[in-house]
């Protein structure tokens, strides 16, 4: 029998996007139009990443980015913007102590680079410069994650 006749069998370790979506966007901009015209201050930005993850059968999951950023100056708010990004992934032929490191390293570290398009994108919809956020070590958000949840677990000690 050729190879050909088998049928198709994942051949070893498969990640597959099924699908990628915004879940929620907004943009505020509340000191405009006096914003817009801001004497050249730099802005203090501030941003803030967090992912999660839900199984939606044996091998699919969605893992959701979010992307909090907020630029203020002395007079107040420039502007603030919140993403939550999306996507469905297969994954197969993983053990399930491989699973965490794919689906919360892996995955949001495809879906950043379109989360990034967005943001930028909306903010230069505002009426500013793109903020164009640095790529971000998924691997060490991981690993504090890891470390929160180990912290939580470990009994406290208390002094009398």
């Amino acid at each position: 029998m050729s190879t050909t006749d088998s049928p198709a069998q994942p051949q070893g370790p498969m990640l597959s996007v099924l699908a990628q979506y915004v879940k929620d966007l907004s943009f505020e901009n509340p000191n405009a139009p006096r914003s817009l015209g801001a004497p050249g201050q730099s802005p203090n930005i501030q941003i803030q990443v967090d992912v999660n993850a839900q199984g939606l059968s044996e091998s699919d999951v969605e893992v959701v980015l979010k992307i909090d950023a907020e630029a203020k100056v002395a007079e107040g708010t420039l502007f603030k913007t919140e993403l939550v990004y999306g996507g469905v992934f297969r994954i197969q032929g993983v053990s399930p102590q491989e699973q965490g490191p794919i689906v919360l390293i892996e995955c949001p570290r495809l879906l950043f680079p379109f989360a990034r398009q967005i943001i930028a994108e909306a903010i230069r919809n505002g009426g500013f410069p793109p903020l164009m956020i640095d790529p971000i070590d998924f691997a060490q958000l991981y690993r504090q994650r890891l470390a929160q949840q180990q912290a939580e677990l470990s009994p406290e000690t208390s002094v009398n």
